[in-house]
């Protein structure tokens, strides 16, 4: 596995830790946790496509977090069913916000700007 990859899987495991932690703290606001669901996004299709631009993951990034944000206007019992699980919450969320938006441009801005602080840290 090359370098790249496996610094993002170090990236992609720690963002779900911190994601993780910050939905288990009260003190932390809930839109924390939906930054880091967008630059774990981020890191994922970096992960995936290390040879793609990072403008490709970014729109990558954005357009699947906000199809899933989007998703959450669809109310079937079978989705609402997956949503009441642990995992199906987490993936899917609960319920649209235009909030969430917001958090999931910041999220995936803040995965672009570790990726440039951590290449320039090696140049």
């Amino acid at each position: 596995m090359p370098k790249n990859r496996i610094t993002y899987l170090i990236l992609i495991f720690a963002t779900i830790i911190l994601g993780l932690l910050s939905r288990h703290f009260k003190v932390i606001p809930l839109f924390i946790g939906d930054v880091l669901y967008a630059t774990m996004a981020y890191f994922m299709l970096r992960f995936m496509l290390v040879d793609k631009p990072v403008r490709f993951s970014v729109i990558a990034a954005l357009i699947f977090c906000f199809a899933i944000e989007f998703s959450q206007l669809y109310q079937a019992p079978w989705i609402n069913d997956l949503r009441h699980t642990l995992l199906g919450r987490l993936v899917l969320g609960q319920g649209f916000l235009w909030s969430d938006l917001l958090c999931y441009v910041v999220g995936v801005g803040l995965g672009v700007g570790v990726d440039f602080k951590r290449k320039s840290d090696f140049n």
